[in-house]
């Protein structure tokens, strides 16, 4: 079936100047245009619209969906086998914090007792569940499945104040890492050498076991993993990613 850009935005919901700006951005052409001038829309790019829709409720960004749609390798039904299972994750992580707050309220008023353990279990499940999905994979490979279910386990376990002092101990070492930065981002000094302990106090609440190599490879990491680097440049100021490598190196002994 063919439709005109009017028609396209009524059946799909969106906009017809989203669609004027999908064709603008390579994203969503039409089929053609007719004698009329009109851009028209045939079941392919239905379909394309579909696939954009549900990678932007996804949370894609428009660059990432037109490198996925228009790679030589997409196929819609690999991609939509991907979304669904996408889309089962999703809803069982909100079904689980749906699950939290219907128990929350109910205890407010009265109904139910709920412990600190059942206030807190949905959230780091919910965590776990986002940490697995961006690294699960590399994590796997670097330190194997069985580390990485401990350390699952062993945060799933956490006590809702162990947790809060797991933050309280990172939010002191981003400190010790900005005043490291600015008496010269030197990883000897006192203040380096303070963020370096205790980065190693915060993985206490996550590691089941401790190695100086561990250690020191989890800090390199930081500065080969550009999403690491990242974070941490973005809490405690350019470079701080390295100056916490170097800190972590001297700390544990260990030559780069």
């Amino acid at each position: 079936m063919n439709y005109t850009v009017k028609q396209l935005s009524d059946v799909a919901g969106v906009s017809s100047r989203t669609l004027r700006f999908y064709d603008k951005m390579n994203l969503l052409h039409p089929e053609r245009i007719n004698d009329s001038g009109y851009r028209i829309y045939g079941d392919k790019q239905v379909d394309l619209l579909q696939q954009i829709l549900f990678y932007r409720e996804l949370g894609f960004s428009l660059k990432d969906i037109r490198q996925i749609i228009h790679s030589d390798d997409f196929n819609i039904v690999q991609s939509l086998t991907d979304q669904y299972h996408n889309l089962l994750e999703e809803k069982e992580r909100l079904n689980r914090l749906i699950a939290t707050v219907e128990k929350t309220l109910a205890s407010k008023k009265g109904e139910i007792a709920m412990t600190d353990h059942e206030k807190f279990e949905g959230f780091k499940k919910d965590m776990i569940d986002v940490n697995e999905k961006k690294y699960g994979k590399e994590i796997r490979e670097k330190y194997g499945e069985e580390a990485v279910n401990e350390f699952y386990k062993k945060f799933g376990s956490l006590s809702k104040e162990a947790y809060k002092q797991s933050e309280k101990i990172q939010e002191e070492m981003f400190s010790e890492l900005e005043k490291a930065m600015l008496h010269g981002a030197d990883p000897e000094s006192e203040p380096a050498q303070k963020a370096a302990g205790l980065h190693k106090q915060w993985l206490s609440y996550f590691w089941t076991s401790y190695t100086k190599e561990a250690h020191a490879g989890l800090a390199r990491m930081y500065v080969e993993d550009p999403r690491f680097t990242e974070y941490y440049d973005s809490r405690a100021g350019k470079s701080a990613a390295k100056l916490l490598r170097d800190a972590v190196v001297v700390y544990t002994g260990l030559d780069q």
